[in-house]
């Protein structure tokens, strides 16, 4: 338990032990837990084992670094697991680059062996060499080859070390060679080229597990690379879903919206209806929500994937607290208006806009340009949503907006209206800022421990780390915020990246005694790749630095 209500973050042992979760449920006013998140109705996010109600032992706070080294609490210890490069299967498979959000499938129960999901969102000079005016068709295979999605089998040896098991029957690559079947809206619109299915997925950054265990993987900054590969870019910036057991099964669902999407997260209204939470990660973008047609059933498994073809999408008006529909009739009902201008953000004339929306395959096609014309609210880079798995609250990483100031950005909380994931109003605190008082800069990707804690990664941008206002933060990091008692919103440092680097998606084996991370783009601002400004994970015959997926031990139960 925790005993000083004046404990400091330098100080500040974590409360992550025997005890926590029932002081967590009662100082939010939520009653006895009972060894699982009865609070909340049942949401599906980065955390396999919210509902074990495991603890993930104590650790000391450790002190900002910029070294080349990713440093941990004493008594913690990390396995690299897969690197950029690494061969992943009997058919010669790589893994790919830019390494990103995962998600961690047992295989028969197991928390030592299984199915790990990662994403690949984006390609460096340590694949290509230098760029020049226009990619060369190498470059423009690779490019498309080396992001996507990984599916790799992993298991932990007798020694207790995380490997790649090479021989995997599950073990593949998605990417941009992949074909996706297209649901909702924009499917056979010609919006999208009048097509049912599409090539290719890249570009993927964060992602999300559904209720019933598929992923989806979320489609972020794609249009560089549409370009350099001459490809119809409506086509991409959708959310996909795989299932990581299933080759077979590839989905892009068109009714979530197009636009530079983060991740997703996913719950349940109190009428049974799916919803799933959406962030546009770019500078005065805006928050989303889907809420589905039909109810979820979950004897029907994958089957309730087809909830996602048709619903409501929803954007959030933080100022009157509601959310507004983006469909073609309020986007019509805007324009038509007398009075009509338009918003910052919206290009064209009203006839022109009048002729760009007519269906609302345009509308999800175009879905930023709809979302400001209903009232959406541009915020500071909308990045990781995560449904609390403990109170339904819904926590988002604005990462940061120079545009307005918000240098550090911050974590903001939203409360539904009645507790209620489909509800159409809501209210909202700034949970956390970024800042020297916080100790923590640009916030970007998020998970929950069982206990509902909020594990959260930085994302100061490679060209400013150690420069200026950010040279406190030192090298990006991974840090852990209680979300409620007296520590509610200190940031605890758990982890310190390599030299210009990002750690990103952090994933908890359901017994809470490993998480996975990927460490992103070291030596990202290379110039020369013959002189590296990062050598991490500095293995043996490596001449390069190498994104990789990490496996953090050292875990204990209370």
């Amino acid at each position: 338990m925790i005993e000083n209500k004046q404990m400091n973050r330098r100080k500040f042992l974590s409360y992550l032990g025997t005890g926590a979760a029932a002081l967590a449920a009662a100082s939010a006013g939520l009653g006895t837990l009972e060894g699982k998140a009865s609070a909340a109705s049942k949401t599906a996010d980065h955390l396999f084992g919210f509902k074990t109600n495991r603890v993930t032992g104590f650790f000391e706070p450790i002190e900002a670094s910029d070294a080349d080294q990713l440093i941990l609490p004493n008594g913690y210890s990390y396995d690299v697991v897969a690197a950029f490069d690494d061969v992943i299967n009997q058919a010669g498979d790589k893994f790919g680059q830019g390494a990103d959000y995962n998600a961690f499938f047992p295989i028969k129960g197991s928390n030592t062996r299984g199915l790990l999901v990662t994403n690949h969102e984006y390609t460096n000079i340590f694949l290509h060499g230098p760029i020049g005016d226009k990619m060369t068709p190498a470059q423009i295979h690779n490019e498309l080859y080396y992001q996507g999605m990984s599916v790799t089998e992993v298991y932990q040896d007798e020694n207790g070390t995380w490997k790649l098991d090479t021989t995997s029957k599950y073990a593949r690559r998605i990417n941009g060679f992949t074909k996706f079947e297209l649901t909702g809206p924009a499917k056979n619109s010609k919006a999208v080229g009048s097509v049912s299915t599409v090539t290719g997925t890249f570009a993927n950054c964060s992602g999300g597990v559904t209720l019933w265990n598929t992923v989806m993987s979320c489609e972020e900054n794609f249009a560089e690379t549409a370009a350099y590969a001459s490809l119809n870019d409506t086509h991409y910036g959708w959310v996909v879903e795989i299932d990581p057991f299933d080759s077979k099964f590839l989905r892009k669902h068109t009714a979530l919206g197009r636009f530079n999407h983060e991740n997703t997260a996913m719950g349940i209204a109190k009428d049974g209806r799916i919803v799933v939470y959406m962030g546009d990660d770019k500078k005065d973008a805006c928050v989303y929500k889907f809420v589905s047609k039909g109810k979820y059933d979950a004897a029907k498994g994958r089957g309730n994937s087809n909830l996602l073809s048709e619903g409501t999408l929803y954007v959030a008006n933080l100022k009157s607290g509601k959310w507004s529909e983006v469909s073609i009739d309020a986007v019509k009902k805007v324009l038509n208006h007398d009075k009509f201008k338009a918003p910052s953000g919206v290009k064209g004339t009203k006839e022109e806009l009048l002729q760009k929306f007519q269906t609302q395959g345009d509308v999800v096609t175009n879905c930023h340009e709809a979302a400001l014309l209903v009232g959406g609210t541009p915020t500071d880079r909308p990045e990781d949503v995560e449904i609390s798995p403990f109170d339904n609250t819904i926590f988002i990483c604005h990462t940061n907006n120079d545009n307005h100031g918000n240098i550090h950005g911050h974590i903001t909380r939203i409360f539904e209206a009645d507790n209620d994931l489909g509800s159409t109003s809501f209210d909202f605190e700034i949970f956390a800022a970024g800042g020297r008082q916080s100790g923590f800069s640009s916030p970007d990707n998020l998970a929950f421990d069982s206990n509902g804690n909020l594990w959260v990664v930085t994302d100061i941008s490679s060209g400013s780390l150690n420069k200026g206002v950010y040279t406190s933060f030192k090298n990006n990091g991974l840090f852990v915020i209680p979300t409620s008692g007296p520590s509610q919103g200190e940031a605890l440092q758990f982890a310190s990246g390599p030299r210009e680097c990002e750690m990103t998606g952090p994933f908890f084996t359901p017994d809470e005694h490993t998480l996975f991370l990927s460490v992103q783009h070291p030596g990202e601002n290379t110039t020369d790749v013959n002189k590296p400004t990062s050598m991490w994970p500095h293995r043996k015959g490596d001449k390069i630095p190498r994104e990789a997926v990490v496996a953090i031990r050292g875990f204990k139960l209370g």
